[in-house]
């Protein structure tokens, strides 16, 4: 008995003759294509066909959609925050080609003309010296903080030698060590221009009139000039702004008992206190230390009181 073909082989059909005819056909038209060169041609027209579409205006504005859609925004997302990519950019950084190119741009004209241009930029010249500026009024507010604390030494230190309680706050009236600051650094304003007018004056003798010495006479109107001109300059100062520059400097300022500036007759008055004040081995301005608002006689008698300006500053609001 026979035995029929096993169901796991499988079984070869055998084509038909219309398929086998086909089949040759179909080759034979491919030989007969390849040689004449017409497979060629069709590559060609459809290469041409592929361009022409890809170059319409309907396929831009495809792929520009496909551009703004999200898939490529995720597809990029992912690419930056793959390892291999992190690791192609450290290796793109760190190549020497890379050294050779900044090289080459920061040794350009370009680069240079660059730098100059920004360096003469107003606004980086605005910045610089607003950078100037803040640092000196740091370095002039430290300066006032340094002389305030050494105001409440001096006067704790006035208070124990009186058995006088030591006050339980800061008051806001300024103290001696700070007003003596400012003080010197006026003295040194005025003594710095008119020494430069003396020297001026002096050489006008010695070189032009051709005298050995400066006459006596011109002595004495020198002596007198320094004391109106210094009297000028705290009297003046007083009555328009209420400081001078030194206490601009130490973070003073002059107010009167109700808090406004100081009148001319008030300014006046102050300063020939302030010279009372200084004849009695300084008695006058020594009082700055007992009084309860830090006054010492030409305070008294002006109607005055030097008052801190740094470290009083009121928080502004937050809108």
């Amino acid at each position: 008995m026979a035995e029929g073909p096993s169901p796991s082989e499988p079984q070869r059909r055998t084509p038909s003759l219309p398929g086998r005819l086909i089949g040759g056909g179909a080759r034979g038209a491919r030989r007969v294509a390849g040689a004449a060169g017409i497979d060629r041609a069709v590559e060609e027209a459809t290469e041409e066909a592929i361009v022409a579409a890809l170059q319409s205006p309907a396929v831009e504005r495809a792929i520009a959609r496909v551009l703004r859609g999200p898939v490529v925004e995720e597809a990029m997302e992912d690419a930056l925050d793959s390892a291999a990519v992190e690791r192609a950019l450290t290796n793109a950084l760190d190549s020497e080609m890379v050294d050779r190119l900044w090289r080459r741009l920061l040794a350009s004209d370009e680069a240079q003309q660059l730098v100059e241009r920004i360096a003469q930029a107003p606004e980086v010249r605005s910045a610089i010296a607003a950078q100037g500026v803040g640092f000196l009024d740091d370095i002039r507010r430290e300066l006032a903080r340094a002389a305030q604390r050494l105001d409440g030494l001096a006067e704790r230190i006035a208070r124990a030698f009186t058995f006088r309680e030591r006050r339980a706050e800061k008051p806001p009236q300024a103290g001696v060590v700070s007003r003596g600051l400012a003080l010197a650094t006026d003295a040194l304003i005025v003594n710095g221009i008119l020494a430069l007018a003396s020297a001026a004056f002096a050489l006008f003798f010695t070189a032009v009139l051709g005298e050995d010495h400066v006459p006596t006479p011109a002595i004495l109107v020198g002596a007198g000039a320094w004391a109106l001109i210094g009297s000028a300059y705290l009297v003046v100062f007083w009555g328009l702004v209420g400081q001078t520059p030194g206490m601009r400097l130490l973070g003073l300022k002059l107010k009167t008992a109700g808090g406004g500036r100081p009148t001319g007759r008030q300014s006046r008055l102050r300063l020939v206190w302030l010279v009372l004040s200084a004849i009695p081995l300084g008695a006058g301005l020594l009082a700055i230390l007992f009084d309860e608002r830090r006054r010492g006689w030409h305070d008294r008698h002006a109607g005055t009181e030097v008052v801190y300006t740094i470290g009083r500053e009121r928080a502004s609001a937050p809108w």
